[in-house]
């Protein structure tokens, strides 16, 4: 599993853009937007992801590397994300595994779903990264509590240095306060604005009984001026920064050190704090405009994302009788949640409701989809009833003393089961051969009863024993003679009955000739497939189950159409997906085969198709 996770898609790219910028206000010393201790943060997703494409393994490998990682915010944060899209896969899992349950002959009530070792892991994981959010905030609690007891300590300090005669080691131990105070982390947001506020006020006090230290006073202004200065043309240089979250977050931090920085002249105050405001707005504008553009883009998707709910909410009261227009309705149900797939993310706040909205009608279709096929079903339950009992009939007439009228009744019975509809797939083959084994014996009968077409047998064996013998040759010489083929196949067919010991031997004896003379011969692959279709419908229409057999087939080619287009469907969204992986070239080579390789079954099969539909 570890292999897998070059197969991946990262997670979403999340930077932190930060609200309002938190400034020192000239006049007061105080946030202008009112949060006095921490930069709130908002955190944006420039390029997100679109997790409804995600299977189980994907999720599991996905919440594993979660539940590793050191950032305790962030894996919660993006577990918030995803989680809803978990949560979807599941219930549409759930339902697949039920229908598939019901379909089997099991009760609704009965159905438990089944789980693996994938979904061990997923739940694991979740599981593991929540309890380490308990932890996180539990121990950032505490040590904010910590601090809060540390900034306390300080304050008590500046009030009674602030009382104490002015000296040159008061000042130091001043400077060192505001040093310490600046260090100490975050305090619980209730104490925020009150500590601030008795911190800038013993300040003001200390200054204010300053009257022999000017000096000292004057360069610790001017260090403060200096410093500000720098962090000014910092803020300057970020409008530069192409990432514009890493500058909002490099911004935000600057911010911080600008507020804890001590106070300059007030001649300096407002131009210096200008200067550092418009540097700021510079940023700021920066990120108001990739917001925008964001919003507008997830705004775009979301349109999308609501024309196709629209078309699938349509699809989801479709009815029909035909099994024909339930496949086609299959098929559009199928592209709609294809175009979901690739529509692109959307606001966090609208992802779980246009997703669960999209699903649901994806659900309902299915579902009606399914009742359609068990009544369907049913039909064929009852038809097998009455094909039994033709059967039965059949071989109760075994018994009959007029074995012409025994005959003539079998015969009607041949007919009235060409009138029953089909019945289910598995049991098709076997109830037919009952059926057939039942009417041959009355015909066995007649042929025994005859001399005369017992010679006509021998005569029709050594016939189709030439045509072998003459395909034999054409299988030597590697002949492409298709005309020639058709009219000796054709001949075949023609020719009566055979003495019933010879007729397996022959049939097969002649089907493998002809099967090694189509693809013994210099035709192409396209040819050959052509060129056996065309036999085998000429064989079928000598049979008695023909309508049946090429309705049968008709069936078969359609469902392996169907399962083609979806394997090439997954192999170009896979040749997409292994597009971002490590290994891309290897396995681009390797896709781009398995996909030619099923766009040449796939135009075969639906020239088989084409050509059946005409035979019909």
């Amino acid at each position: 599993m570890e292999n897998e996770n070059e197969l991946l898609s990262a997670a979403a790219h999340v930077v932190a853009v930060s609200k309002e910028p938190v400034v020192e206000s000239p006049n007061s010393g105080e946030s202008i937007s009112g949060h006095d201790e921490e930069i709130e943060v908002l955190q944006e997703s420039i390029e997100q992801i679109d997790y409804s494409s995600y299977s189980r393994i994907d999720f599991a490998t996905l919440f594993k590397d979660l539940s590793k990682i050191d950032d305790v915010r962030k894996a919660d944060a993006t577990l918030r994300e995803i989680k809803p899209f978990l949560d979807d896969l599941r219930e549409r899992e759930r339902f697949e595994a039920l229908k598939a349950f019901i379909g089997d002959g099991g009760n609704k009530e009965d159905f438990e779903q089944k789980h693996d070792a994938y979904d061990l892991l997923i739940d694991g994981s979740i599981k593991l990264i929540r309890d380490r959010k308990v932890k996180f905030q539990r121990e950032a609690e505490a040590h904010r509590n910590e601090n809060l007891a540390r900034k306390k300590e300080v304050l008590n300090q500046l009030r009674e240095l602030a009382e104490k005669e002015d000296s040159v080691a008061g000042f130091n131990l001043f400077k060192k306060l505001q040093n310490e105070w600046k260090n100490i982390g975050a305090v619980p947001p209730a104490e925020v604005k009150a500590l601030w506020a008795s911190y800038h006020a013993l300040i003001d006090l200390f200054y204010d009984k300053r009257s022999i230290s000017h000096e000292l006073i004057d360069l610790d202004r001017r260090k403060n001026l200096e410093a500000k200065l720098e962090l000014c043309g910092r803020a300057e240089k970020l409008s530069d920064t192409k990432n514009i979250g890493q500058a909002v977050k490099e911004l935000n931090e600057l911010h911080n050190d600008f507020k804890h920085i001590g106070p300059v002249t007030l001649e300096e105050k407002e131009p210096l704090w200008q200067r550092f405001k418009a540097a700021s707005d510079a940023v700021y504008g920066r990120r108001d405009v990739h917001v925008k553009e964001l919003n507008e883009k997830l705004k775009a998707n979301l349109e999308v994302k609501q024309k196709l709910i629209d078309d699938m909410t349509a699809l989801s009261s479709f009815t029909s009788d035909k099994i024909k227009d339930w496949n086609t309705k299959t098929q559009e149900a199928l592209s709609l949640q294809k175009q979901w797939e690739t529509s692109g993310g959307v606001a966090h706040n609208k992802s779980k409701d246009v997703n669960k909205k999209f699903w649901a009608s994806f659900k309902a279709f299915f579902n009606s989809k399914g009742i359609f096929f068990k009544k369907l079903d049913e039909e064929r339950q009852a038809n097998l009833a009455k094909k039994r009992e033709l059967i039965q009939r059949a071989v109760d007439l075994k018994s009959s003393e007029d074995s012409q009228k025994a005959i003539n009744e079998v015969k009607d019975l041949q007919q009235t089961w060409k009138t029953i509809g089909p019945v289910p797939d598995k049991l098709r083959d076997k109830i037919f051969i009952e059926f057939k084994e039942a009417c041959d014996y009355f015909f066995e009968q007649r042929r025994s009863s005859f001399e005369k077409a017992d010679r006509e047998q021998e005569e029709n064996l050594a016939r189709k024993e030439a045509i072998c013998s003459t395909l034999e040759k054409m299988v030597e010489e590697k002949s492409t003679d298709s005309a020639m083929l058709k009219s000796l196949i054709e001949e075949f067919n023609n020719i009566g009955f055979v003495p019933k010991k010879s007729i397996a031997t022959i049939r097969d004896r002649f089907n493998k000739l002809v099967q090694q003379t189509i693809y013994g011969s210099s035709l192409s692959e396209d040819g050959k497939e052509r060129l056996n279709m065309e036999v085998s419908l000429m064989s079928l229409k000598h049979d008695p189950e023909a309508g049946q057999k090429i309705f049968h087939k008709e069936q078969v080619l359609r469902k392996r159409i169907s399962k083609t287009e979806n394997d090439l469907a997954v192999l170009r969204n896979n040749l997409e997906f292994f597009g971002r992986s490590k290994n891309a070239e290897k396995y681009k080579e390797e896709f781009n085969l398995k996909i030619n390789d099923a766009d040449v079954e796939l135009k075969q099969l639906k020239a088989q198709l084409k050509m059946l539909k005409a035979a019909s």
